[in-house]
C-alpha cells in the first residue's frame, strides 16, 4: 500500500498548495485502488486524494473499503479531513484500518478513532455492518 500511495502522492497536481497528497484504499477483494489530490485555481473544485481512491474503487466495481493509508509529506502525520472522513464512513466500518504515513512515521488508528459517533449508511437503514 505504501509503495503505491507513493507512486499516487509524486502524480498529485498541487501547484497551489505544494501539498502532495497520495491515498490508498483496500477493496474486498484485496485489489488496491489509489488516487492524488488535484487542485484547481477555483479551490473549492479541488479533489482530494482519499476521493479520488474510493472513486476508483467504486469505479472498479467494489463498494466496500477494508484499510487505507493516507501519504504526505513533511514531518507531521496527516489525516483525511473531515469530507474524506464523511467519504471513507460510506464505504468502510467504524473498526476499518486507516494508515496515516509521513516521512518516516507510521501510525495505524480505526476510521471510529477518526470520526467517532458518525453518521452511516446504517442510519438510512442500509448496510447494517457499517
Amino acid at each position: 500500500m505504501l509503495e503505491l500511495a507513493r507512486v499516487m502522492k509524486a502524480r498529485a497536481y498541487a501547484p497551489y498548495s505544494r501539498f502532495a497528497v497520495g491515498a490508498v484504499v483496500r477493496g474486498e477483494s484485496g485489489r488496491l485502488y489509489g488516487g492524488c489530490n488535484v487542485e484547481n485555481a477555483a479551490y473549492p473544485q479541488s479533489s482530494c486524494a482519499e476521493a479520488a481512491a474510493i472513486t476508483a474503487l467504486v469505479a472498479g466495481g467494489e463498494r466496500r473499503v477494508t484499510e487505507a493509508l493516507v501519504l504526505a509529506g513533511g514531518p507531521d502525520l496527516v489525516t483525511p479531513c473531515g469530507g474524506c472522513r464523511q467519504r471513507l464512513r460510506e464505504f468502510a466500518s467504524d473498526a476499518t484500518s486507516i494508515h496515516l504515513c509521513g516521512e518516516g512515521e507510521v501510525r495505524t488508528l480505526t476510521l471510529g478513532e477518526l470520526l467517532p459517533l458518525s453518521f452511516g449508511p446504517r442510519h438510512l437503514g442500509q448496510n447494517p455492518d457499517q
